[in-house]
């Protein structure tokens, strides 16, 4: 949730204006998606986010549980949490627009489509959960292989990419491809079936609605890592597990990626991708836990719990309150104010102000105790 936050430092505009610091350009990278296949820092926080999602499942349903909640009121409360989630994301996605923006691929949207068939999983043996991600992955992976590649009467207009795009795949890897892919087809009927201005033909950058299922495998994976956080194994073998489980996840997804037999791809979050998210998913979380919980290193993390526990706030504070905040520290404290090590950092001062400004309000709740939860 920080590096979302931080997204306002604006780490590209600083290496815009400098453009000979390979530092700048290295932050800069980060802070931005790759084009397609590969990944940056940037490219784990939504994984994050669903995996932890998974991760807190056990411990929450097992609280509950023992304050006397049956199965049925919890899953039925997990599926209106999940319509909600599916909501916020189309709400906070309109923002700023004429027309309600019904898209399905953000963060929010994509966790609250999978959100339910997680919780439900939660109640099953860890066997039937791996058995779970196993058929989304092999079955994802098929359905991409299995569809035909553009002929030479494809319209690539409407794909809104050409042939010679530099970040084509080539080979058997090409049934990956920008818009040219069945979930990318699958969205030119279904965001069809809603109010736009326009017919929907394409998504710009190429995310895609059917993402959530994939995404449900990060959250599977949270939810087997959540299993064993909550099991009896000694402490140091959590984190042995957890950090094996996290090297294999990442060797076989970056392996399948380099093959050619499934590509790595964040932006239609393909199987590879899941297993490579995944394993850097698991290797933080065995670090962290190694760090705060059992070596009692928590005072760094001061900062960030105060973000964490108020992640939906954050969430949406990030995407309604930024602009606002970020126009009226100008408004007041004048033009100059970000200029103090000259032109090329403004933007980072200035987005660090904002930064600033975002904590504090979170702060302020936290210390209230004012968590907002769906």
């Amino acid at each position: 949730m920080f590096l979302m936050m931080a997204e306002v430092l604006r780490f590209s505009r600083v290496a815009e204006a400098l453009p000979a610091s390979g530092f700048w350009q290295f932050l800069s990278h980060h802070q931005s998606h790759v084009q397609w296949v590969g990944c940056s820092l940037h490219d784990l926080i939504q994984p994050s986010f669903s995996f932890i999602v998974g991760v807190a499942l056990p411990f929450s349903i097992a609280n509950r549980m023992a304050r006397g909640q049956t199965q049925f009121w919890l899953s039925l409360h997990a599926f209106w949490r999940a319509l909600i989630l599916i909501l916020l994301g189309v709400f906070l996605r309109s923002t700023g627009s004429d027309l309600t923006n019904w898209t399905f691929e953000d963060t929010l949207t994509q966790i609250g489509l999978g959100y339910g068939f997680l919780f439900l999983l939660g109640f099953r043996p860890v066997r039937d959960q791996w058995i779970a991600l196993a058929a989304i992955l092999v079955g994802y992976w098929a359905a991409f292989a299995l569809w035909p590649l553009p002929g030479s009467d494809f319209d690539w207009k409407t794909a809104g990419v050409t042939p010679d795009w530099q970040n084509n795949l080539t080979g058997f890897a090409a049934h990956w491809n920008k818009n040219t892919n069945p979930a990318w087809a699958f969205d030119t009927w279904f965001m069809n079936l809603f109010p736009r201005s326009k017919p929907f033909a394409n998504n710009g950058g190429g995310y895609v609605t059917l993402s959530f299922i994939p995404t449900l495998g990060t959250m599977i994976l949270g939810l087997i890592a959540g299993g064993v956080m909550r099991s009896g194994r000694a402490p140091w073998a959590k984190v042995r597990w957890l950090a094996v489980a996290g090297l294999i996840a990442l060797a076989a997804g970056g392996l399948l990626g380099w093959l050619g037999v499934c590509p790595v791809v964040k932006r239609i979050w393909t199987p590879s991708w899941v297993m490579f998210n995944g394993g850097w998913c698991l290797l933080l979380l065995a670090a962290c836990y190694a760090v705060i919980d059992l070596r009692g290193w928590k005072g760094w993390s001061f900062p960030l719990v105060v973000i964490g526990m108020n992640s939906i706030a954050a969430y949406c504070m990030a995407h309604l309150f930024e602009g606002f905040i970020h126009k009226n520290l100008a408004t007041h404290l004048g033009a100059n104010a970000f200029k103090l090590f000259g032109p090329a950092y403004a933007p980072l001062l200035h987005g660090a102000a904002v930064l600033l400004t975002l904590w504090i309000i979170l702060l302020w709740m936290y210390r209230r105790k004012f968590f907002l939860r769906i």
